[in-house]
């Protein structure tokens, strides 16, 4: 059990750390900046890599809204559900101090700002509503979650889950970034949150209770939809 959560701590800490990390230090660097597309890609190519590199350790998890759709989908046991949260949490705080480190040895350092949290109202990056982005959180994660379920079936082709799990949370990142700047994971959210300016850690409870909601809502659709049973 320890191999599991060390992998969990890990993949969730290059999680935090590449894709929050790529918005905090490279999207908004003038003229050469990689934007919001260039930390789409981030965010799918951590999954990615760490899903190869510890997914047959832990079953690459990285987020406890996942643990908890597997879980329900039949996929995880109960017992384990959080010791995985709390490695999970734990890697996603550990990288944002490692990035809040490295952010504060810029040039005039005056403050980390949003520091790549989720929010909504005057937090979200375009201004949403708290439906609009309870709505997106809910929906997203729920279809991350039956990618994941269906892409790791028995029937799925083998050894290509990463990649498309990694090119889902790309394209939810596409989608969803103007709305709440993306969470699907509570763990990712909590990590920045702590060291965030702003309300992000007071809106916190929001990127717990919809990719939780979502993640049990695509688990039932799966098993709704699947025969593998």
């Amino acid at each position: 059990m320890s191999s599991k959560l060390l992998a969990e701590f890990f993949g969730t800490f290059w999680l935090v750390l590449g894709g929050c990390g790529s918005a905090v230090l490279a999207a908004g660097v003038a003229d050469v900046g990689i934007g919001w597309l260039g930390v789409s890609f981030a965010f799918g190519l951590t999954v990615l890599t760490m899903a190869y590199t510890v997914g047959p350790i832990s079953g690459g998890h990285f987020n406890p809204a996942v643990s908890l759709g597997l879980m329900i989908g039949g996929r995880f046991p109960a017992k384990d559900l959080l010791p995985y949260w709390v490695a999970q949490v734990v890697g996603a705080i550990a990288a944002a101090i490692v990035l809040y480190l490295i952010v504060s040895g810029a040039p005039g350092f005056e403050g980390v700002g949003g520091f790549a949290s989720n929010g909504y109202g005057d937090a979200s990056p375009q201004g949403y509503s708290m439906m609009s982005v309870l709505v997106i959180e809910i929906v997203m994660t729920a279809f991350f979650i039956f990618i994941i379920l269906g892409a790791t079936s028995d029937k799925a082709p083998a050894g290509f889950a990463p990649i498309a799990i990694g090119l889902a949370l790309t394209l939810i990142h596409l989608v969803s970034i103007p709305v709440s700047n993306t969470s699907v994971n509570p763990a990712r959210s909590t990590g920045v949150a702590l060291f965030a300016d702003g309300p992000a850690l007071a809106q916190l409870w929001m990127f717990w209770v919809a990719p939780l909601i979502g993640g049990a809502v695509g688990a039932l659709i799966w098993k709704m939809t699947s025969s593998e049973d």
